[in-house]
């Protein structure tokens, strides 16, 4: 099911997750709504918060779109080493029409559980370490406007009230 993805400033959004206690059927069905969701958006990820679900479930796919779907469900994620530095454009499902560089690690390596509630270990770097760091950062309320300078973010801020105000 194509859940309704929540949008910068829903309060929803800034809401710690808890951790998934047993990997279940509803979980299951959680990922596979996320995973509907993000490729009808189109997303390269999506984490629970962002449809309103407050547990600590993301889901990746940075496949381009002439390669086959490549899913990474992570339950539970823990970044677990990162080293090094990025600086790259990062987009959010939940701000749209907007975008901005983020300071990031260059290489992380990720704990999860799967879809079976075995633990999974993820060693990223470019792209998909960007995506599990912004994925996570979505489980403890954080969106990637939060990592603005504050210039930065209060000149977002101005730019999403004046969207506000047009579409009433």
């Amino acid at each position: 099911m194509i859940r309704t993805i929540l949008t910068y400033p829903n309060p929803e959004l800034k809401k710690k997750s808890t951790p998934v206690a047993v990997v279940t059927d509803s979980v299951r069905e959680l990922v596979q709504d996320l995973a509907e969701s993000m490729y009808n958006a189109p997303g390269v990820g999506l984490a629970a918060p962002q449809v309103g679900i407050h547990q600590r479930v993301i889901i990746i796919d940075i496949s381009g779109k002439s390669e086959p779907p490549n899913l990474i469900v992570a339950i539970n994620p823990t970044i677990v080493h990162a080293e090094g530095e990025a600086y790259d454009e990062e987009g959010c499902l939940s701000v749209p029409n907007y975008a901005a560089n983020v300071r990031r690690y260059a290489r992380v390596i990720v704990k999860a559980l799967d879809l079976e509630g075995a633990e999974r270990t993820w060693e990223a770097e470019g792209l998909l370490a960007i995506a599990f760091q912004h994925e996570i950062d979505h489980l403890d309320g954080v969106l990637f406007v939060d990592h603005l300078s504050t210039l930065k973010r209060e000149l977002f801020q101005r730019k999403a009230r004046k969207a506000a105000e047009e579409k009433r």
